[in-house]
């Protein structure tokens, strides 16, 4: 397990920022000197996704019930994830469609993902993830698990597109969680950040109130930080529900500065993890994937 420690050492360098900036590779990403892609509703858009709980019980964890109103954000209580198990819900966030797929096996898809819809226009992304160890020079690695088994591929999407596991430029996007300090620090953030937490911080092999801590100790530097929350949305959301035999809701909730509070801060429509990608379409005025993403409904603002 992830020691105490370690968390706060994590919190204090995102809060701070202040660890080293070795030198970005791969896409440029925009920073203090480049100029930002400009959306309807936001510049950049971050995701996080946590593991395995019923909507119930997390709405009912005392800071995951109250994280929406505490930030000025909203509650999505009538949010589903797409499927069972873990992996093609990571996916189909991405990919706007599961392509089959009902396990957690390796899996890799000649398919265009967001990514193939980002770059064209120019937007910047990054996947985040935890004790991902990249390949020589920045290449895709493609294990299973690393570092202890903490890291675990089926929860880094990326991963199961060849379309960007074959371009050594996009592998280059695939980076340790840690980078997200060093991007913040040099204000050299990207505008898609996807964020996978291990397998003891998103609650996989812990509990939800380990997956809490942590989560309080990730998000409220970064909702603290002006240059982190500033026409910026961040989505916290589950991948899928514990119970099998429900509707699959997952909690979610929308937060940051680029994010406006409806009423009690709850927003009721029926969305899902192909929401993602409608709403990135939609604030950057990009082309569908022709997926499920195409008729899926985008968040409302």
């Amino acid at each position: 397990m992830v020691s105490v420690k370690f968390i706060t050492a994590i919190t204090l360098a995102l809060a701070a920022t202040v660890s080293a900036a070795p030198a970005s590779h791969g896409h440029k990403t925009p920073s203090h000197h480049q100029k930002l892609v400009h959306g309807k509703y936001f510049d950049r858009f971050m995701i996080v996704v946590l593991e395995n709980q019923d909507y119930e019980a997390v709405v009912a964890d005392p800071y995951f019930g109250s994280l929406a109103k505490k930030h000025h954000g909203n509650l999505l209580t009538n949010y589903l994830a797409t499927t069972h198990p873990s992996e093609p819900n990571y996916i189909a966030m991405i990919g706007g469609s599961t392509f089959g797929n009902d396990d957690d096996s390796d899996v890799s898809y000649n398919e265009k993902s967001i990514v193939d819809i980002l770059e064209p226009r120019g937007i910047s992304w990054k996947e985040y993830a935890e004790d991902y160890i990249p390949g020589p020079n920045g290449d895709c690695a493609m294990d299973s698990a690393q570092s202890k088994n903490v890291y675990r591929r089926k929860h880094n999407p990326f991963i199961s597109f060849s379309t960007v596991t074959s371009n050594p430029a996009r592998c280059k996007n695939i980076v340790p969680g840690s980078q997200l300090a060093v991007d913040l620090k040099a204000k050299n953030l990207p505008q898609f950040m996807f964020y996978t937490p291990n397998m003891n911080n998103d609650g996989h092999d812990t509990t939800l109130a380990y997956a809490s801590n942590w989560t309080h100790s990730f998000i409220e530097p970064l909702l603290a930080n002006k240059d982190f929350t500033k026409d910026t949305a961040v989505l916290l959301t589950w991948d899928e529900s514990k119970n099998y035999s429900n509707t699959d809701q997952v909690w979610s909730v929308l937060v940051g500065g680029a994010v406006k509070a409806k009423r009690n801060n709850v927003d009721n429509t029926k969305y899902n993890h192909y929401s993602i990608l409608a709403t990135i379409e939609k604030n950057w005025k990009l082309h569908n994937l022709g997926q499920n993403d195409a008729n899926a409904t985008a968040f409302k603002w």
